[in-house]
């Protein structure tokens, strides 16, 4: 079965924010050629979450990992992004969808950042 992995981010009008967002699908690209990767934002620029799933979806992805790129859990990841998913699962009900924790919730990256933080 083929995954995609959509990087979901906040959004910024600044065209210099997307950097860090576009170069964690460059590093997934480099590692794994055959995974499928789009970036996503919530707002303030494109694509959606949405847009990023149809893409996928086209491409052959039938299971979607969706991985927050936030470092707290606010309203958004609370409340929005399953919300957000849900509408994914009722547009494309043949394809897995699945809402992985925020980045911030990971230990290995609060670990990476105390680490950079204290070198």
């Amino acid at each position: 079965m083929i995954t995609g992995i959509i990087l979901l981010a906040h959004g910024s009008r600044d065209p210099q924010w997307r950097l860090p967002i576009e170069a964690v699908a460059s590093q997934i690209r480099q590692r794994q050629p055959a995974t499928q990767v789009r970036c996503a934002y919530l707002e303030l620029c494109t694509p959606t979450m949405a847009q990023a799933a149809i893409d996928l979806i086209a491409g052959g992805a039938r299971r979607l990992r969706v991985f927050p790129l936030f470092l707290g859990v606010g309203r958004h990841a609370r409340e929005d992004l399953p919300v957000l998913v849900e509408n994914i699962r009722a547009a494309h009900p043949g394809v897995e969808v699945e809402l992985l924790p925020t980045a911030g919730e990971y230990p290995a990256l609060t670990l990476l950042m105390a680490d950079i933080a204290l070198s």
